[in-house]
């Protein structure tokens, strides 16, 4: 049965269509628009999955949300095990933690610095430790690809799959400049086809 991804313009949707070309897997796309005024996804993602939310993959029957779970739920069944490194090894504790960073530690102050962009002057007294949080996690981020151009060993896994979107938005934000791991990492993974595959077939995408 074909895997079904319900794909939000310009939303983390996106690393799950490259992940689908980097496994060369057959899907299609369901495509849905954000609000051009709030920015909100469409009401009828509610009719897929409660929340309303994307991505969402649909396969044989089955309803799969959330980032992280439909990476390693395709990275387990289709991939062969060339995107997870060995389970019991230091590489496969690694690619544990930054699949859970990605969506966990790094997205929360992202998140928080977009949102309280909305509130000018009443979001003031959060800005501090939001900005130090970023610097933190970027910092992070820029130290672990020092080693290999990769989050975890020495070449892409699902890890990379997941952490492609907070490098990306470091980049937007503009907190690439100085940090040379996380621009090269950025520019590396753009440039790979099936990236560029995935970005035809998914549509105007910001973070690119």
């Amino acid at each position: 049965m074909t895997i079904i991804v319900h794909h939000l313009n310009n939303s983390r949707s996106q690393r799950v269509l490259w992940l689908l070309e980097e496994l060369n897997l057959s899907y299609e796309i369901q495509h849905y628009r954000r609000d051009p005024v709030t920015n909100l996804a469409p009401d009828a993602l509610c009719q897929v999955h409660p929340l309303g939310k994307s991505p969402l993959i649909e396969e044989d029957g089955q309803v799969i949300f959330e980032s992280g779970a439909i990476v390693e739920y395709l990275c387990e069944r289709h991939g062969g095990g060339a995107l997870v490194p060995a389970r019991g090894t230091d590489s496969h504790i690694r690619y544990l933690e930054f699949m859970h960073f990605a969506e966990g530690s790094a997205m929360t102050p992202i998140l928080l610095n977009l949102y309280t962009a909305r509130l000018g002057e009443a979001a003031a007294p959060l800005h501090p430790r939001i900005h130090q949080q970023l610097d933190s996690h970027f910092t992070f981020m820029e130290d672990s690809l020092a080693a290999t151009g990769w989050f975890v060993g020495d070449q892409m896994t699902g890890a990379d799959i997941m952490m492609s979107f907070p490098a990306e938005a470091a980049v937007k934000m503009g907190q690439a400049a100085n940090r040379p791991n996380l621009m090269a990492y950025v520019e590396k993974i753009h440039a790979r086809p099936a990236f560029k595959t995935a970005l035809e077939k998914g549509g105007p995408y910001a973070y690119a």
